[in-house]
């Protein structure tokens, strides 16, 4: 039963109503909230008792209210159903996803389902909060699903039916390959885990048929990748158009030093800026779907462009744009020519203070955790009133290491160096790997990059089976959902590497994505992450790759093991590593 006082509203019934005020959380059920919903708990009271909103008047900053199922459902669902043979086993994901859509909820829970969803008219996110999740050195950040429904039906019971049917997806992904050789990684077994859902809102407005907020972001109080003056305390900031999926699974967004939010990313020039832009933007779809799909996470989900967000009016605050006439970029979008997505009007101009706002919520969260952080938000604006509703969405702690390791020049110039680099992630010095898995140059192609994950999650499987930790060298940006851009491998099909390199090829040259789930996966398990960019001084030796034992050779994938093990050093410091 719910443990809050039952004439609470928990969640906004206007479909219009953009705000982000502070809401409710309900809890039905019993056991543990999972690690998310807790970690929103936690920081909710600090935030209001802390954050000075008179300092912020066109800023109307909340956590959308949320609804918790806690885990007691997900055992009495996965046991009333005997439903363990199949999560247990090594069936496909759909074959998974499909069983427990054919089952059951607890029926002790399904009035309670009901009740909330005669209330609720906006677009919901059914999200993951599993025991295990939002941990500083284990975070499962981004292994389990979310589920986005429209919530718009007229008919009660049709709204009810997609809602538990999201319920059931997301309550399957804890079963999914993915978290499986997650959990292989870790030292837990497939039986530690138990699964709470959020029911929440989902920041944003309506905008012709789609629903989506004006920015999603990402925060974090330490930079792995300063540039210019900034320094690694200084943090980062990665903002998108739309949802936040954009920034969450490595796509192209804007980065910037919430010290210095002026200074562009060091691009070459306007022509670069525009090769490096966002140019596409998850929603919502408020329409007819064409094609019932309950186990498909993007089900109710559309892809648009930035023709589309024009349309809709939603990039006065984001967008600038390339003026031909003077070869430079121009803020707004006053003028025609080409978007460019560096959200200058709030950034240099500092409309609405947001960029004073996410300094003070990292400090904040950072002081209450004693330990550096990452946050996700979302903002949307009510053009009516010239006000910035910020719902502020998830809180998780950063592993940083303090160790101090000193590398010398050189050292990276050494005839015995394999791979150097000057931006580097991580810190510490690992002496113990004797085995390289590396994609082959020779034959390297973005259409082959789905490929190329499959035979890299092979070899990652029988090395993780032998207990063998291993280095891994590709192309592009390791883990991004968009195959042109890199190898879209998941964290669980390289969760046996202890340093990854990722090299840049005249026609993959993109940004890491620091925002990503992938990304913070790799921090927290110490994972060394080395970038190389193809013009740089410094190159990977393959010839020298080419002279080792040869172990596995796939088509696109070699495994090797060499005779001794290398030595690897980063520098956190400075962002050198060898």
């Amino acid at each position: 039963m719910s443990e809050i006082n039952s004439n609470n509203q928990p969640l906004s019934g206007e479909k219009r109503d953009c705000s982000a005020s502070f809401g409710n959380f309900t809890y039905l059920g019993s056991d543990s909230a999972g690690g998310k919903a807790s970690g929103l708990q936690f920081i909710k009271d600090i935030l209001i008792d802390k954050l000075d909103s008179s300092q912020y008047p066109l800023i109307d900053l909340g956590i959308p209210s949320l609804i918790i199922l806690r885990s007691s459902y997900f055992d009495a669902f996965i046991e009333r159903n005997n439903l363990y043979q199949i999560a247990y086993s090594n069936e496909s994901d759909e074959r998974i996803a499909h069983a427990f859509q054919q089952a059951d909820l607890p029926i002790e829970i399904l009035g309670e389902l009901r009740s909330l969803i005669k209330n609720l008219h906006r677009p919901l996110a059914i999200r993951s909060s599993s025991i295990l999740e939002d941990k500083k050195e284990e975070p499962f950040a981004g292994i389990y699903e979310t589920k986005m429904i429209p919530n718009n039906q007229t008919d009660i019971s049709t709204r009810f039916h997609k809602l538990t049917e999201a319920v059931k997806f997301v309550y399957a992904s804890t079963y999914f390959k993915a978290a499986k050789d997650y959990l292989k990684a870790t030292n837990h077994s497939i039986e530690d885990e138990k699964m709470s859902v959020i029911i929440q809102d989902v920041v944003g407005c309506m905008h012709n048929k789609r629903f989506y907020p004006d920015i999603s972001g990402v925060a974090r109080s330490f930079n792995y990748y300063p540039t210019g003056k900034s320094k690694p305390r200084d943090g980062v900031v990665n903002l998108a158009l739309g949802l936040g999926k954009t920034i969450v699974e490595g796509g192209t967004s804007w980065t910037y030093s919430p010290k210095f939010p002026r200074v562009s990313p060091p691009f070459a020039g306007p022509k670069d800026f525009m090769r490096n832009t966002q140019t596409e933007f998850w929603a919502v779809n408020m329409e007819s779907i064409s094609k019932y799909d309950p186990i498909k996470e993007t089900e109710y989900l559309i892809k648009l462009n930035l023709k589309d967000a024009e349309y809709d009016g939603s990039l006065k605050y984001s967008a600038s744009t390339y003026s031909s006439d003077s070869d430079k970029i121009v803020l707004g979008v006053g003028i025609e020519g080409p978007r460019i997505l560096n959200f200058g009007t709030l950034l240099s101009l500092n409309e609405f203070n947001m960029n004073k706002l996410l300094t003070e919520l990292l400090q904040i969260c950072e002081e209450a955790y004693n330990n550096p952080v990452e946050i996700e938000f979302a903002i949307s604006f009510d053009r009516e009133v010239n006000k910035m509703h910020f719902g502020f969405l998830q809180v998780r702690p950063m592993t940083v290491s303090t160790e101090e390791v000193n590398i010398y020049d050189e050292e990276l110039h050494s005839g015995n160096t394999l791979v150097a680099s000057e931006r580097v992630l991580g810190n510490g010095v690992i002496d113990y790997l004797s085995d390289v898995v590396f994609v082959k140059p020779g034959i390297f192609n973005s259409k082959f990059t789905k490929e190329i994950a499959g035979e890299i999650d092979e070899i990652n499987l029988k090395l993780l089976q032998s207990g063998i930790r291993y280095l891994l060298i590709g192309f592009g940006r390791w883990g991004s959902s968009d195959p042109w851009l890199g190898i879209p491998v998941d964290w669980g099909q390289i969760s046996g590497a202890k340093v990854i390199v990722e090299s840049t090829l005249p026609g993959i040259n993109v940004e890491l994505s620091q925002g990503s789930h992938f990304f913070h996966n790799i921090t927290s398990f110490k994972v060394s992450y080395f970038s190389i960019h193809h013009e740089s001084e410094y190159q990977i030796d393959w010839k020298w790759l080419d002279k080792q034992e040869v172990i596995a050779d796939k088509k696109f994938v070699r495994h090797i093991k060499l005779k001794s093990p290398l030595l690897v050093k980063v520098d956190g410091r400075s962002g050198r590593g060898v």
